[in-house]
């Protein structure tokens, strides 16, 4: 096992040193004449293994890329050829986008592009969020022809010019003083950028909209949480229910190209533990929601969790893909969520064909009682923002969960009888982690014809980070302690691991350039319930004879 443990800090501290001064440098001759990537180049993102042009790679979520130069037989040769510092401690969750060579990324408060080889800064751009924005992270960037779109945690919509960071326009859509946020990556396609807002704990009223990509200004917009005389709204027992009932959305959306359809995954209802003043099954929050990506008109749902009790939003609506199931090739979608269940949609019939756990199952189905419930996977548990990927060679669907139990306490009885908007908090009650020195997690490889698990990693710590896997036969994760792992996507051998110092939260990138692959991996601190400090960190490697 040492042969998989170069060393870290050595290595690092030489990096940092070698290319420091590089860093401070603010405008690129490469970045001047950027004009891409076109509409028909983010279509065909999925067969591009030189850029990273969606957080999850590619409209369809696969987080697949067709690279082999780096493979089973010699990734235990890679080794850190720069690093990235971008000064900041709070969560790290940002999916960095690839293209043309330039990498760009994000902070909480700040955009930026670097060199993807060497890790130089080209240019940075701060906004002067408010302080009192309730979001701790922003999980990443959409590009579209020269042009950079970013949503805050302050609830503005911005868009930068790739080539500088300038900003082209802002405009604020998100309401702060209803406690909504933007802290997703948005999705651009044709003259629109998607994004949806966060915030269920809050008490917002959830909602998902598309914007003109030239100035902003609102196209269409979808209400999951529904408009009194919508007859979805009978669906929460009154209309009171409705005025801070959560159904936020803060993970990356898919896209079918070929039937236009948008699918993202929405959080759960509030008061989050207490469900008594809304009684019904409250569309549309936890589903997986099916949007024309041109009108907003819903094409259909599926509701994984009604009348949640325990937050159990969907965080993965994808990947898009197609498998062969009982001799018949079918049009399919996977799900997952931070109740630990991978699931497998019809995408055609709408029919659930298999569900998988992919972490500890206890009272996954009870509601809170006022004694106190313990839960798993808890609040924290279960898959998180990074959602899952599949590899179309081994037929798998790869899931990072975390195991960590909670505690939930169901509010008082006077408390439940009031209105939403008089509640002291919106919570519904109360809830206790475990210590965290009982949390860990999970790496599950599922059939995904049939749902049965073929390997699985057990990991000491929490396992947030995505796993992107490759046509090498590698799958790229990392956990909560800071390790950056690679295993062999068919059986689940660990193949490498390098020590990064700060947890992996946000995405994990593999791209070409001049026929070369790097794979570049983010490293830093989680939000404050995770208890994980950590400096924000790009860390670049590539193979080294």
């Amino acid at each position: 096992m040492n042969r998989l443990l170069p060393s870290a800090a050595t290595l690092l501290m030489s990096i940092f040193i070698l290319n420091y001064g590089l860093s401070q440098t603010t405008v690129s001759l490469k970045t001047e004449n950027l004009k891409g990537p076109d509409q028909q180049q983010l279509n065909n993102a999925y067969t591009n293994h030189k850029d990273w042009l969606h957080s999850s790679h590619d409209y369809s979520g696969q987080r697949y890329v067709d690279l082999r130069q780096i493979n089973i037989s010699n990734v235990k040769k890679i080794r850190p050829i720069a690093i990235y510092q971008a000064g900041d401690t709070r969560g790290f969750h940002t999916s960095p986008l690839v293209y043309n060579g330039i990498m760009y990324l994000t902070t909480r408060y700040d955009a930026m592009a670097i060199d993807a080889i060497t890790g130089r800064q080209l240019w940075r751009q701060t906004w002067n969020e408010r302080k009192d924005a309730p979001s701790q992270s922003n999980r990443g960037l959409a590009i579209k022809e020269g042009v950079l779109f970013w949503g805050t945690g302050d609830g503005h919509l911005i868009a930068l010019n790739a080539a500088t960071g300038a900003i082209a326009w802002k405009r604020q859509h998100a309401a702060l003083g209803k406690g909504e946020k933007f802290n997703m990556s948005p999705l651009v396609y044709e003259n629109l950028v998607v994004i949806g807002t966060a915030g269920s704990e809050s008490g917002i009223q959830g909602w998902i909209a598309a914007y003109d990509i030239t100035n902003g200004d609102e196209v269409w917009k979808f209400h999951i949480i529904p408009k009194p005389g919508d007859p979805a709204a009978a669906t929460w027992g009154s209309d009171s229910a409705l005025i801070k009932a959560g159904g936020g959305v803060w993970t990356a959306a898919t896209l079918d190209v070929e039937s236009g359809l948008l699918f993202a995954g929405t959080a759960d209802p509030a008061p989050v533990f207490d469900g008594r003043s809304r009684p019904g099954d409250n569309l549309y929050t936890n589903c997986l929601l099916a949007l024309d990506i041109r009108t907003g008109k819903l094409a259909w749902h599926k509701q994984m969790n009604p009348h949640d009790e325990l937050d159990r939003g969907v965080t993965s609506p994808g990947p898009i893909y197609s498998a062969v199931i009982n001799g018949n090739k079918k049009q399919l979608i996977a799900t997952a969520g931070k109740d630990g269940m991978v699931r497998v949609i019809d995408r055609i019939t709408r029919q659930v064909l298999f569900e998988t756990p992919v972490t500890t199952m206890l009272n996954a189905t009870v509601s809170p009682s006022q004694e106190g419930t313990r839960v798993c996977p808890g609040i924290l548990g279960g898959v998180q923002w990074n959602g899952i990927s599949y590899n179309p060679n081994t037929n798998l669907i790869y899931a990072p969960a975390v195991d960590w139990c909670t505690t939930f306490k169901k509010g008082s009885d006077e408390e439940s009888m009031l209105a939403p908007h008089m509640r002291k908090s919106n919570l519904g009650g109360a809830f206790k982690l475990d210590d965290v020195k009982e949390s860990k997690g999970w790496l599950s490889a599922i059939d995904a014809s049939t749902g049965k698990i073929k390997w699985q990693y057990a990991s000491k710590t929490p396992m947030v980070a995505p796993a992107t896997t490759t046509s090498g036969g590698l799958v790229l994760t990392g956990d909560n302690a800071g390790d950056f792992l690679v295993f062999n996507a068919a059986n689940g051998q660990l193949l490498y691991r390098f020590t990064t110092g700060g947890a992996l939260a946000g995405g994990i990138v593999t791209y070409e350039i001049n026929n070369k692959q790097y794979i570049a991996v983010t490293s830093g601190g989680m939000t404050s319930f995770w208890q994980k400090q950590g400096s924000s960190t790009v860390v670049i490697f590539s193979l080294q004879e």
